[in-house]
């Protein structure tokens, strides 16, 4: 491929500047239907669990730095164990879902905050007031299991409620807008480039210079010859 300078590029895309144009709002329209009809919403609702102080004397009241490593290295067990099927299971039956583990499961993620004893919980369903409701039901059902069923500790709390989010929390029309029509100027980019690498015609004496290294004496205009005749023998009537 030659060499182009930034002037010649600039001319480049300059001349095919509606081709640019046509793709890219093409590429836009695509993307209000994608935005608009296909992109379904989904609702998601967030639960925060703590993990406290499991002692519950009056003397045992002071935090050492024993219970707190404990805590962070059971932050990653417990995150594992909230999306265990016997925490779903329970769920499911409990608010008579009609899901499997497996389907309720890809819904549920549950991601620890770094350097701290806190589990986030996030839900996301079609419905708002059900993402909460499991939201809930799984923190419920997790701190249940964690106080009377393997660990039999109490050190477990919720921080923060779930609560119902009546905004899709995947839909964003403006950001869609802008990545479509990102994408489209860089198709038509590609395009015009690609365009022309595969146009050897020659357009101007720059060009005949510049392929065969000749100095161009002279130029020929174009010229409209059967403009000329109609007009001459419109002079002649």
């Amino acid at each position: 491929m030659e060499e182009l300078d930034l002037k010649e590029l600039f001319n480049i895309f300059w001349s095919r500047k509606i081709y640019i144009m046509i793709i890219t709002a093409i590429f836009i329209v695509i993307g209000i239907i994608y935005s608009y009809i296909f992109v379904k919403p989904d609702y998601q609702s967030i639960t925060t669990i703590i993990l406290a102080q499991s002692s519950t004397t009056k003397q045992e009241e002071t935090i050492t730095t024993t219970d707190l490593t404990l805590n962070q290295k059971l932050v990653s067990t417990y995150s594992e164990l909230i999306r265990s099927k016997t925490i779903l299971s329970d769920v499911i039956n409990h608010l008579q879902l009609d899901k499997t583990e497996t389907s309720l499961k890809s819904h549920i993620t549950v991601s620890a905050v770094k350097d701290t004893d806190l589990i986030q919980i996030r839900v996301t369903d079609k419905d708002p007031e059900t993402a909460k409701m499991i939201a809930s039901e799984v923190a419920n059902v997790f701190i249940d299991k964690v106080a009377n069923g393997v660990y039999h500790i109490n050190n477990v709390q919720v921080w923060d409620k779930a609560e119902v989010q009546n905004t899709p929390y995947n839909i964003n029309h403006g950001k869609d807008l802008i990545i479509f029509a990102f994408i489209g100027i860089v198709v038509s980019s590609i395009y015009v480039l690609v365009a022309n690498m595969l146009d050897t015609t020659v357009k101007s004496k720059e060009d005949i210079e510049k392929r065969l290294g000749l100095s161009v004496l002279t130029t020929i205009p174009l010229c409209d010859f059967d403009y000329i005749l109609k007009a001459t023998k419109g002079g002649r009537r």
